[in-house]
C-alpha cells in the first residue's frame, strides 16, 4: 500500500495523571474517508487535534507523508497545515458575524483575493449547503442543523486537501445526521479531499467510510474496512458497538449490518431443516436526482419513513431489517415463504400509498416544491427471493435485487404531488 498520508507511531498523550491516548498506532491514507469511532469521552477529539497540530504528543511520533513532524522545518509544517481544514464539534461560529461573514473569514485571513472573487466563492458554498435564505442571519437565529451547515461551508471555503470533522452530527436528529454525512460524502467525491471524522454514529457513518479506526481504552484496537469490523472478534464489539447499535434500532427500526448477520444466523439455526425463508430488498430509486433538486434532508427523511413502515409491517412478524447502503434496505423474514412475503409486501404498499401524499408533503415543504424547475419522481423498488438454510444470504439478496420492480411512485412539481 502507498505511504500513509498521516501515521501515528506509539503516540501517547496525558493530561495530568490521566492517560487519554496510550501508545496509539494508526495510518490514514490520502483520498479516503476515514472514521475514528468510539464512545463519547474516549479521546477521539484529542486524537484529531494531534493531527492538525493543536495538541502535541507527550511520547511517540506523528508522520506527515512519511516525514516526522518533529523534524520538519517551520515552513514545512505551515505548508502542511495550510492543506487542512477543521470543522469543530461545537461549530465555533462567531456570534457577531453573519453566515456570509463566517464563511468568508478564512479567505479574508489567508488569501489576497479580491472582494468579487471572495463573494463568488462564498455564495457558491452557501448555495451548495442550502443556506441562501440565511446568508445575512446570525448564528443565534439559525437552527442547529443550519449552524452545522454553515460550519461545513466555512470548512470547505479554502478548497482544502484534508478536512477533519469532529463529531459533525452531534446534537442532530436521525434525519439531519444522515443528511450531514451524505453531504460530507458528496463533497468528498466532488472535490477529492481526504476526510477524517471522529464519530459515534454507528452504523450510519459506515456508508461513507473507506476505513474505520476503533478507539477503545486509550488504544486503537482495529483498523480496516467497515465490512472487516463486522467480523472483528474483540470486547470493543460487545461493549461499544452493541450499545450504539441498540440506539440505532430504537430510532429507525433498523439493525446494523453486523447485528443483522448475527440475528440472521441465529434465526436460521433455530429453523427446521429445509424450511424456506424470504428476503425483501427495498430501494429508493435515483436518489442523486432527488438530492440535486431537493437536498440531502429530503432523501434521508424518505429513507427514515421507509424504514419505519418496513418495521411496522415486517418487524411485527419477526422480520429483521438493515440498511445496506445509502438508498437500500434489506429485510429477512425467517418464517415466511415467497407467497407470504408477497402478501406482507402488498399490505405494506397499500399502507404506504394511503399515507403517501401527507408524507411527501412533510419531506419537501412548500418552498422546495415551489422552487422546482421540473417534475421529480420518488420511486420505491422492491424485490423478493425465497431462500433455504444452506444458501448464502448474499446470493439470496442478489436474487431479490434481480426481482425488483416499482411498487410505489410519486411525482412532485410546482403544482403539488401526484401519487
Amino acid at each position: 500500500m502507498n505511504t500513509p498520508l498521516i501515521e501515528f507511531l506509539n503516540v501517547t498523550k496525558r493530561f495530568g495523571d490521566q492517560t487519554v491516548l496510550d501508545s496509539i498506532n494508526l495510518k490514514i491514507y490520502e483520498g479516503d474517508v476515514t472514521t475514528i469511532i468510539g464512545l463519547s469521552g474516549a479521546g477521539k477529539s484529542v486524537l484529531l487535534k494531534h493531527i492538525i497540530g493543536l495538541i502535541k504528543p507527550d511520547e511517540g511520533t506523528i508522520l506527515f507523508r512519511g516525514k516526522p513532524v518533529s523534524k520538519m522545518k517551520k515552513k514545512e509544517i505551515n505548508e502542511a497545515l495550510a492543506q487542512m481544514s477543521y470543522m469543530f464539534q461545537g461549530n465555533a461560529l462567531f456570534d457577531s458575524l453573519t453566515v456570509y461573514e463566517n464563511v468568508a473569514l478564512p479567505l479574508l485571513e489567508t488569501t489576497n483575493l479580491k472582494k468579487a472573487e471572495i463573494d463568488r466563492r462564498v455564495m457558491a458554498r452557501i448555495e451548495q449547503t442550502e443556506l441562501t435564505e440565511a446568508v445575512h442571519r446570525f448564528p443565534s437565529e439559525l437552527s442547529g442543523g443550519m449552524q452545522k451547515r454553515a460550519a461545513l461551508a466555512r470548512a470547505l471555503i479554502t478548497d482544502p486537501r484534508i478536512v477533519l470533522f469532529d463529531e459533525p452530527t452531534t446534537g442532530q436528529d436521525p434525519v439531519r445526521k444522515n443528511a450531514i454525512l451524505s453531504m460530507i460524502a458528496q463533497y468528498q467525491r466532488k472535490f477529492g479531499f481526504t476526510a477524517i471524522l471522529v464519530s459515534h454514529e454507528i452504523p450510519d457513518v459506515y456508508f461513507i467510510s473507506n476505513r474505520v479506526l476503533a478507539l477503545y481504552k486509550q488504544k486503537i484496537v482495529f483498523q480496516g474496512t467497515p465490512e472487516e469490523l463486522e467480523n472483528f472478534d474483540h470486547p470493543f464489539n460487545d461493549e461499544v458497538l452493541s450499545s450504539l447499535e441498540d440506539l440505532q434500532k430504537e430510532l429507525t427500526g433498523l439493525y446494523s449490518r453486523r447485528k443483522f448477520k448475527i440475528l440472521n444466523s441465529a434465526q436460521l439455526k433455530r429453523k427446521k431443516s429445509g424450511e424456506p425463508h424470504s428476503i425483501v430488498v427495498f430501494t429508493l430509486d435515483d436518489i442523486n436526482s432527488i438530492i440535486a433538486h431537493l437536498g440531502h434532508d429530503v432523501v434521508q427523511e424518505s429513507i427514515r419513513r421507509m424504514s419505519l413502515y418496513i418495521d411496522k409491517h415486517f418487524g411485527i412478524i419477526g422480520g429483521i431489517s438493515t440498511r445496506t447502503n445509502t438508498s437500500e434496505i434489506v429485510t429477512m423474514l425467517p418464517h415466511s415463504d415467497f407467497a407470504e412475503a408477497q402478501n406482507i409486501l402488498d399490505n405494506f404498499n397499500k399502507d404506504f400509498k394511503g399515507q403517501g401524499i401527507n408524507d411527501i408533503g412533510n419531506w419537501t415543504g412548500v418552498r422546495k416544491l415551489v422552487a422546482l424547475s421540473g417534475p421529480i419522481k420518488f420511486t420505491i423498488l422492491a424485490g423478493i427471493a425465497e431462500g433455504h438454510p444452506d444458501e448464502k444470504i448474499e446470493s439470496i439478496i442478489d436474487s431479490a435485487k434481480a426481482n425488483q420492480k416499482e411498487i410505489w411512485t410519486a411525482t412532485m412539481s410546482r403544482g403539488g404531488v401526484n401519487i
